[in-house]
């Protein structure tokens, strides 16, 4: 079970029991329990997000065996050596943003940015956190906000987060910071617009969800887009989504990776004086 911690003055904690996954087995349930434990005995600094967190703000608990931890870059490495020194099995997945720790069939991913580079754990995440308890361990989860942020990228083949963020802005958007997520999703806001009308369509009788300026913010921003000339470089920002399902727009269609060598539009250097 998961449940809050009694509210204070002034604070942004929820009240009463919050809805937790569904783990698959006994064995997974003391895993998990074990597993928090013993982070929180670590001393190191370490948020609960992914599936977690998702059925805290929507109420949704929905078969899991994962357990996602969040932390900053330089603990992700502290965590992995702390459980390495207690017997279990650690894995650098992606030194990019992913490590894994093992203890027979079960494990939990820590997580300290995006595979894609465009989110990165910082205090800010820390700040805005919801202090819970989760199998009996006093432990904080990743604010709504930061949480839409984290899934608004995953979007491939064979998985699709737009639900979760959809169900997110549902349930808690009243306790989104809507301008710090667009703060984050600055560069990316684009993304952010995509997913905002996706939730407009999904649910149309909950649109005034979303407040009216970001939509027009944004809706201001793709205005002024439009009335400019293309980019000249051809890149595949689809490989910020997913690599693989974008492989031939860089291998075969001429486009530039994301981050990779710059590709010109057919003509531009001819045009060139």
């Amino acid at each position: 079970m998961m449940s809050a911690v009694p509210p204070q003055k002034n604070s942004r904690r929820a009240s009463g029991s919050l809805a937790m996954p569904q783990l698959v087995d006994e064995e997974a349930e003391a895993f998990v329990a074990e597993a928090l434990t013993e982070l929180v005995r670590s001393k190191i600094p370490f948020l609960v997000a992914g599936t977690f967190a998702v059925s805290a703000y929507t109420g949704i608990s929905r078969p899991t065996k994962d357990l996602d931890i969040f932390c900053k870059a330089g603990d992700y490495t502290r965590i992995l050596k702390h459980f390495k020194s207690r017997g279990y099995a650690v894995e650098i997945e992606d030194d990019r943003w992913l490590g894994k720790v093992f203890k027979g069939r079960f494990f939990f991913d820590v997580i300290f940015a995006s595979p894609n580079g465009t989110m990165l754990v910082n205090d800010g995440w820390f700040a805005h956190a919801l202090p819970v308890k989760i199998s009996g361990c006093p432990v904080s989860i990743a604010a709504p906000t930061e949480l839409v942020w984290s899934k608004s990228f995953i979007q491939l083949r064979e998985r699709y987060d737009g639900a979760d963020v959809a169900h997110v802005i549902l349930k808690a958007h009243d306790r989104i910071d809507w301008a710090r997520l667009l703060e984050y999703m600055e560069v990316h806001w684009e993304v952010l617009l995509i997913h905002l009308l996706n939730f407009r369509w999904i649910y149309p009788s909950e649109r005034n969800n979303v407040p009216q300026w970001l939509l027009d913010e944004l809706l201001s921003r793709l205005s002024a887009q439009r009335d400019l000339p293309l980019p000249q470089t051809k890149i595949c920002r689809g490989r910020m989504y997913s690599r693989p399902d974008y492989e031939i727009d860089v291998r075969e269609w001429g486009f530039a990776d994301v981050g990779g060598d710059v590709e010109m539009r057919e003509g531009i250097e001819e045009q060139t004086p």
